[in-house]
C-alpha cells in the first residue's frame, strides 16, 4: 500500500515526546483560515510512498530518535486511516513510538467500516495529539469550515480507547481567544481521563507568504500575531475550566 506523503522532517522536536520522525500526509478536508500548510489540503497530491520506505528512513537515524518515534501529520493524517494502520502496524514491530497529529474531523459515532479500521489503528498507536480550533459550533464552523461535534466526539471516543491525548489549541486574537469558550474548552477536556498535555500556541503569521505564493486568500491577514506571553495568560483560562470539571467529577465520586 502506497500513502500519499507531501514530505518528511528528519529531526522534528515540537510533534511528540522526544525528537521525531514526522511524516506530512496529502490531505485535509478543513480550511482553517490560519492553516499554514494550504498546499497539504488536496488529497491528490503529494508522492506515492510505500509504508515500509518511511520505515527504512527512520531507521537510517534511529539513534537520535531513542526518546522519540514517529509522528504523522498533514494535513489530516486520518484521511490515509488504512495506510497509517500499515505504517503503524511496521512501526510496532520495531517497537517505535507512534503518534498521530489529527483534528478528528474524520471521526463520525456509529458503525462503518472506516471507524473498525480505526478501532485496529487505536491498538498501535501511542499518542494522538488533538488540535480542538474552537468549542463553539458555530464558530468552529466559520474558522475551519466544519463542525466540530465528530471532533468532540473523537476525543472522547480516544478516552474510551485508553488512548493518551495531547490537547493542541492555537489562540488567535479577536477569534479564538475568548475568555469564555477558553473556559469551555478547559471544562471539555477536563473530563477526559486520558488527557496528558496542553498545548496552546500564539497565533502567527507565517503563513501568509505561502498564500500568495499559491494565489491563495489569506482570511486573517489583518489580525496581528499573538505573544508567548499572551498565549501564557490565555493557558491559564483553560486550565481554570480543567480544574473546575475535574473537581466536580471528583464530589461526584
Amino acid at each position: 500500500m502506497k500513502g500519499r506523503i507531501h514530505s518528511t522532517e528528519s529531526f522534528g522536536t515540537v510533534d511528540g515526546p522526544g525528537t521525531r520522525f514526522v511524516i506530512f500526509l496529502q490531505g485535509c478536508p478543513m480550511r482553517c483560515a490560519y492553516c499554514h500548510n494550504p498546499d497539504t489540503w488536496d488529497p491528490t497530491g503529494g508522492t506515492p510512498t510505500e509504508a515500509s520506505e518511511l520505515i527504512e528512513q527512520f531507521e537510517r537515524n534511529r539513534g537520535f530518535y531513542e526518546s522519540g518515534g514517529i509522528t504523522v501529520t498533514g494535513g489530516e493524517p486520518l484521511m490515509q486511516v488504512d495506510f497509517v494502520l500499515e505504517l503503524f502496524k511496521l512501526a510496532k514491530e520495531k517497537n517505535i513510538h507512534t503518534c498521530i497529529d489529527s483534528s478528528g474531523i474524520m471521526y463520525h459515532p456509529g458503525e462503518s467500516q472506516y471507524n473498525r479500521t480505526l478501532d485496529e489503528l487505536m491498538k498501535y498507536t501511542d499518542l494522538v495529539m488533538l488540535d480542538i480550533k474552537h468549542i463553539d459550533p458555530e464558530k468552529h464552523k466559520w474558522l475551519t469550515g466544519q463542525p466540530n461535534d465528530g471532533i468532540l466526539a473523537f476525543a472522547k471516543y480516544l478516552d474510551e480507547k485508553h488512548v493518551d491525548v495531547w490537547i493542541r489549541h492555537v489562540v488567535v486574537p479577536g477569534i479564538t481567544d475568548d475568555d469564555k469558550y477558553l473556559f469551555d474548552l478547559g471544562y471539555f477536556i477536563g473530563g477526559l481521563s486520558n488527557l496528558k498535555a496542553l498545548d496552546v500556541l500564539p497565533y502567527h503569521t507565517m503563513g501568509i507568504v505561502k498564500y500568495e505564493k499559491l494565489g491563495l486568500d489569506y482570511r486573517l491577514k489583518d489580525v496581528p500575531a499573538m505573544t508567548q506571553q499572551e498565549a501564557i495568560a490565555k493557558k491559564e483560562v483553560i486550565l481554570d475550566g480543567i480544574r473546575k470539571r475535574r473537581a466536580e467529577l471528583s464530589e461526584s465520586n
